[in-house]
């Protein structure tokens, strides 16, 4: 985000609002204005988010990036910023919450079962689609699904590391993946896929995504920070299938 008449960054666009989390353009009809347009004097732009993998965003921000708000799906990456003091430790919050979720392609699903006596790797042929399990946060969470299910070893060998866990999405609703792990807001995001089956909460760290403003941000950004956890803010996120950590608190 940029204050109105800055000059955005070469890898900053500006773009139309549209599905919170959406990654790759696929969202139902975009309203005229955004629910914040009453907030004067920024113009919302590109998140690097959408442009750098996930890895990259944080050292985006270290080197510079004209950036005021970071929401991370991943605590590491916000705990980072934070050891750099390039965020204001006190604006950090836990903004929203998610699910983790086992998908198919809607023409072949299968059976799944969420216990460990229950054999994954037979349950369908081809590919596992799903976040670089390294680097990727719905891809640490999914190897920590898989191993508390003592299902790693054997699903390994066929798991495909994408940059995104969008990526890990579309690459199962073409069917180049038989299987893939996503957030439970991708999966109701596409007509494409069933969910399978849902991972319980306890079979991995709990999803969060924090958010703070990055240090000298500029004033119209605390009005956006602010928006984001308010009750507006709750009914669009809950729309989407994110639990809303941060406002549930305050109630």
């Amino acid at each position: 985000m940029h204050p109105a008449g800055d000059d955005p960054a070469a890898f900053d666009q500006q773009i139309e609002p549209r599905q919170p989390g959406d990654d790759h353009g696929r969202s139902g009809d975009a309203p005229e204005q955004p629910p914040f347009h009453h907030l004067e004097g920024f113009r919302l732009h590109r998140a690097l988010g959408r442009v750098a993998m996930v890895d990259e965003q944080p050292r985006q921000i270290e080197h510079g990036a004209p950036v005021d708000i970071f929401i991370s799906a991943d605590t590491q990456w916000m705990a980072y910023l934070q050891q750099k003091n390039l965020i204001q430790a006190a604006s950090q919050v836990n903004l929203l919450g998610n699910q983790l979720v086992l998908i198919a392609p809607k023409s072949q699903p299968f059976n799944a079962k969420m216990r460990s006596d229950f054999n994954l790797a037979t349950a369908f042929d081809g590919k596992l689609c799903t976040g670089d399990t390294n680097s990727v946060p719905a891809g640490i969470y999914a190897k920590q699904a898989l191993q508390y299910f003592s299902w790693w070893e054997t699903i390994e060998p066929r798991i495909v590391a994408m940059q995104d866990v969008r990526a890990a999405l579309v690459s199962v609703e073409r069917g180049e993946c038989a299987a893939g792990i996503v957030y439970a807001t991708d999966a109701k995001a596409s007509s494409k896929v069933r969910v399978v089956a849902d991972f319980p909460a306890n079979s991995h760290a709990e999803i969060v995504y924090p958010l703070a403003l990055v240090k000298n941000a500029n004033p119209y950004a605390h009005d956006f920070y602010q928006f984001l956890m308010s009750d507006q803010a709750r009914q669009i996120f809950n729309q989407y299938g994110f639990t809303t950590i941060s406002i549930d608190k305050r109630q």
